[in-house]
C-alpha cells in the first residue's frame, strides 16, 4: 500500500510564498515522475509543475519563473516552493507520483490534497 501526504498549504496575500511538502510512504521500489496538480472551483485540475527522478523538471506557462518543483529522493519527498503568489492561484493542489511498488506493479498515486487561498 502507498500513501502521499501533503502538507504546507493555507492563506497568503497576493506577492506572498508558500511551500509544499508531499511524503510517499509505503510499499516503494522506486519513485518516476512526481507533480504537482491543481483544481480551482468550477475548473478543470491542471498541471503545476512535474520532475522526473533525475531532475527535469516542466511549469505551465502560468507558474514559470514564480514557482518551483523539487525533490529529494532519498526521503520520496516533492516540494512546490510558490513565490509571487496571485489570486488565480488559489486552488487545492495535489501531488501525483508514478510509484514502483516492492510487488513489482506501477501505479499513478495521488494525495488528498492541499487548499492554497491567495487573497487580501
Amino acid at each position: 500500500q502507498v500513501q502521499l501526504v501533503e502538507s504546507g498549504g493555507g492563506l497568503v496575500q497576493p506577492g506572498g510564498s508558500l511551500r509544499l511538502s508531499c511524503v510517499a510512504s509505503g510499499s516503494i521500489f522506486s519513485i518516476n515522475v512526481m507533480g504537482w496538480y491543481r483544481q480551482a472551483p468550477g475548473k478543470q485540475r491542471e498541471l503545476v509543475a512535474t520532475i522526473t527522478s533525475s531532475g527535469s523538471t516542466n511549469y505551465a506557462d502560468s507558474v514559470k519563473g514564480r514557482f518551483t518543483i523539487s525533490r529529494d529522493n532519498t526521503m520520496n519527498t516533492v516540494y512546490l516552493q510558490m513565490n509571487s503568489l496571485k489570486p488565480e492561484d488559489t486552488a487545492v493542489y495535489s501531488c501525483s507520483a508514478k510509484i514502483f511498488t516492492r510487488q513489482l506493479r506501477v501505479n499513478d498515486y495521488w494525495g488528498q490534497g492541499a487548499q492554497v487561498t491567495v487573497s487580501s
